[in-house]
């Protein structure tokens, strides 16, 4: 497994060790623990992205999270003395299980130091947690669903991560096969220059969709009906993913909060729909990778009402040049006419128009061959690989 050389502490499981105890988030305290907990883990790590401390507590706030609404989570810390070295969310998704016709419990949020013993106490709790509420297997990490950052990285860690992608130590697969879970799918990240519309393939058949489709139009994105055009592109998400492996259906205020998220970063030029006869037939979501930016902020773009890391990160914004294919769906009764080859030819000049020069496409399901295929075909290579895991409860 290659990954990049990392600085920084010896891990915690190489020190004179207590027992471990965990325990759940019951506290003010123990909330700030949980959630400052990655940033001191991961600090030290080249290649990882700081989440913004506002986003943070918001995730976990069951007033301002909608996923709260009808999902339940619950928080556990792992201590080894006073030193706080895992933490883990359990997470219990009804939607989930009611579209799947399964008992399915997820955990979430995992962070937790070079210690095999800490990991397999925390997965413990989870289970536990889990199989109080009647579900028959854990999968994850999910955070808090599908539709979140979910994932563990296997391989790639030489490669920076993309916006809203995990990065995380090289031995956390080790961590979740000791507390006894198995790979349950794999997640594929693509790498692809943004040079299809000069492709002269690419661009025939793309010439051809527009020609032979009638009544098709592909149009960006109007920002100025917000709720409109989120009320649009949450239908077309919902049917076009809703027979993938591990979907997650969001609600209404879920994905709406999810849109007003991306919404920071958006290029409405990037974020296209392509309509047959005035129905809303496919689309594409693409985002500027602001990894960097965030980077740049280390995790608050305010410190103390002085607006530092949001000066960094708007410095660092103007350097970026990669953009992130978050999602693409075409409905099922236009599947098979090209659609998706013309929005992603539509978008590769689109953005190139805008100074960007490659795109990562994560993720892609490891079983989606169709996808996987067309991907190949255009000259992209998988940069990195993740893995959902799954157990018994």
């Amino acid at each position: 497994m290659a990954y990049a050389k990392q600085t920084g502490p010896p891990p915690l499981a190489r020190q004179p060790l207590t027992a471990v105890r965990v325990h759940g988030v019951d506290s003010r305290a123990d909330r700030g623990a949980f959630l400052d907990l990655p940033h001191r883990l991961n600090g030290d790590l080249a290649l990882w992205v700081p989440p913004l401390r506002t986003e943070q507590r918001r995730q976990v706030d069951r007033r301002a999270n909608p996923f709260f609404e009808t999902g339940s989570v619950r928080l556990f810390l792992a201590r080894r003395g006073r030193d706080v070295v895992g933490r883990i969310a359990a997470i219990d998704n009804p939607a989930h299980n009611a579209h799947h016709g399964t008992r399915h419990g997820f955990f979430g949020l995992f962070d937790c130091a070079d210690d095999p013993d800490a990991a397999r106490a925390l997965l413990a709790s989870a289970t536990a947690w889990l199989r109080e509420r009647g579900h028959e297997r854990m999968v994850g990490p999910v955070d808090f669903t599908t539709n979140d950052q979910c994932g563990v990285l296997t391989e790639g860690f030489e490669e920076p991560p993309a916006v809203l992608m995990p990065y995380n130590p090289p031995y956390y697969p080790e961590l979740l096969a000791a507390g006894g879970l198995e790979p349950a799918m794999d997640l594929l990240a693509w790498e692809i220059p943004l040079d299809l519309h000069d492709r002269p393939r690419a661009e025939r058949l793309a010439r051809h969709v527009a020609r032979t489709v009638r009544g098709l139009r592909v149009r960006p994105v109007d920002l100025r009906d917000f709720a409109a055009e989120t009320a649009v592109l949450r239908r077309l998400y919902q049917e076009a993913w809703q027979h993938n492996w591990g979907y997650s259906p969001p609600s209404e205020k879920e994905f709406d909060a999810l849109a007003k998220q991306l919404r920071r970063a958006a290029r409405p030029e990037l974020v296209l729909i392509a309509e047959v006869d005035g129905e809303p037939a496919a689309f594409t979501l693409v985002l500027p990778d602001v990894a960097p930016a965030l980077r740049a902020a280390r995790g608050r773009l305010h410190t103390c009402g002085v607006p530092l890391g949001l000066v960094r990160y708007l410095r660092a914004a103007r350097h970026i040049t990669r953009v992130r294919v978050v999602a693409a769906g075409v409905l099922r009764q236009y599947r098979g006419r090209g659609l998706d080859t013309l929005l992603h030819v539509e978008v590769s000049r689109r953005a190139r128009r805008l100074g960007y020069r490659t795109a990562e496409v994560s993720w892609t399901l490891a079983d989606n061959r169709a996808a996987n295929r067309t991907l190949a075909a255009f000259g992209a290579r998988v940069s990195k690989r993740y893995a959902l895991y799954e157990g018994p409860v």
